[in-house]
C-alpha cells in the first residue's frame, strides 16, 4: 500500500497575497471530501442556493454581508466582519456583497461558486469555478 504524502502548511496571509482575484475562490487544503478555500472579496456577488450542502464562511479581514431569502421570499442581512464565522443552511438563497475584505470557506470539493441555481447574468467579477489550485 502506498502512502500519500503529507502535505506542508499553507499560511493564508502568503496565499490570499499569491492573487488578486476576487470572488475567484483558491483551495489551500483538503478535509476528507471537502474543500477549503480562501478568496478576496469585493462588490456583489450573485443570488445563488446550494441545494444539498451548508456553506460555511470564516471573515479573515474587512466585512462581508449575506442577504438571505426565505421561501416566501422576505429578506434579511447577516453582516460579518473578521473573525466572525456564519453558516448559510443548505437550500437557503443567499447573496454575498463586500466592501473588500476576505473569507475562508468549507464547501464539498465540486461545489460551484455560483450554486446548483442562480438568479440573472453572473457578474464580470464573479468567477463560477468549483475552486482553483493555489500557484
Amino acid at each position: 500500500m502506498t502512502e500519500t504524502p503529507v502535505p506542508g502548511p499553507v499560511n493564508l496571509t502568503e496565499a490570499l497575497a499569491s492573487f488578486t482575484d476576487v470572488y475567484s475562490p483558491r483551495i489551500v487544503a483538503r478535509v476528507n471530501d471537502y474543500d477549503v478555500r480562501i478568496a478576496h472579496t469585493e462588490g456583489e456577488h450573485v443570488w445563488h442556493v446550494h441545494e444539498d450542502t451548508d456553506e460555511f464562511f470564516l471573515v479573515l479581514d474587512g466585512r462581508f454581508d449575506i442577504a438571505l431569502r426565505d421561501a416566501d421570499g422576505g429578506e434579511r442581512t447577516v453582516e460579518l466582519r473578521k473573525g466572525d464565522v456564519f453558516v448559510v443552511p443548505r437550500g437557503t438563497e443567499h447573496k454575498p456583497s463586500s466592501a473588500g475584505g476576505s473569507i475562508l470557506m468549507f464547501e464539498p470539493t465540486g461545489t460551484a461558486s455560483t450554486g446548483d441555481r442562480h438568479e440573472g447574468e453572473i457578474p464580470g467579477h464573479v468567477d463560477s469555478t468549483t475552486g482553483h489550485a493555489l500557484t
